[in-house]
């Protein structure tokens, strides 16, 4: 039987000379890009230009939205109001939407980033202000969540596709949740543990939390961070591994306009 799964990373992060990761050479090896559109990280050019090689290697693309935090890089939790929140997500996927469409491609997803993503998988209120802003902009946008977590549902009942996602180079907690970044383990590094542990998701349905139990996971999307140093090597060995077993990798939306 063919499995498939798709191979998510963040990227467009640069903000003028200064550059956060390697998106080329991440764009040669995943089938979906998380581009930022401005809120966190990410400037007009860098993020044009990242869609450009998306665009060139038949890489999907989506909306990587987030709060309002440059300083934080998005990672710091907010008290955002929900009308507030639903009008930041509106602005900064219509933003996308046009570069999107100058690069010769188009948002077909969002992936909300850091803070943002952890707060909405178990907050009723900030997940139903973001799934509105996305509903708003174009209900057939699917919403990537982490696996497990309530916003799943929320986005389905309220309509919205979703696609659930688990995350090569974090470590997590029996619950399902993500280690907290401020804890020692929270990211790992090694690209052959890393593979090992995405290799026994996608063909056993379950991965290693932190305290050893094993998680079962629903996940058709894998997310390697493109600002990880090892990212590059983390992302070809998981890639590699997945197509060593048989996996077939590919993203859960259509690249093309």
């Amino acid at each position: 039987m063919d499995m498939g799964m798709d191979i998510n990373s963040d990227l467009g992060e640069g903000y003028g000379p200064w550059r956060m990761g390697d998106d080329a050479a991440m764009l040669e090896i995943v089938s979906s890009a998380n581009i930022a559109c401005g809120f966190h990280a990410g400037d007009p050019l860098t993020i044009l230009s990242t869609l450009r090689g998306a665009a060139a290697r038949g890489v999907a693309v989506g909306a990587h939205v987030s709060y309002p935090d440059r300083v934080g890089f998005g990672r710091r939790r907010m008290d955002v109001a929900p009308d507030e929140l639903t009008a930041d997500v509106i602005y900064q996927i219509g933003a996308l939407q046009g570069l999107a469409a100058a690069a010769g491609t188009r948002v077909s997803y969002v992936k909300p980033h850091g803070a943002l993503y952890n707060t909405i998988a178990d907050d009723a209120v900030q997940a139903d202000a973001v799934i509105a802003g996305i509903r708003a902009v174009d209900p057939g946008l699917v919403l990537m969540a982490l696996a497990g977590a309530p916003i799943l549902e929320r986005a389905r009942s309220a309509g919205l596709p979703v696609v659930a996602e688990a995350f090569a180079d974090r470590a997590y907690t029996p619950t399902g949740a993500l280690v907290s970044r401020r804890d020692p383990g929270a990211v790992l590094h090694d690209p052959d543990r890393v593979a090992g542990r995405m290799v026994r998701l996608a063909t056993e349905g379950v991965i290693e939390a932190v305290d050893g139990s094993l998680l079962r996971l629903e996940a058709h999307s894998i997310c390697v961070h493109g600002d990880s140093p090892a990212a590059v090597a983390m992302a070809t060995a998981v890639r590699r591994r997945l197509t060593a077993e048989g996996v077939t990798i590919r993203s859960f939306v259509t690249a093309a306009p």
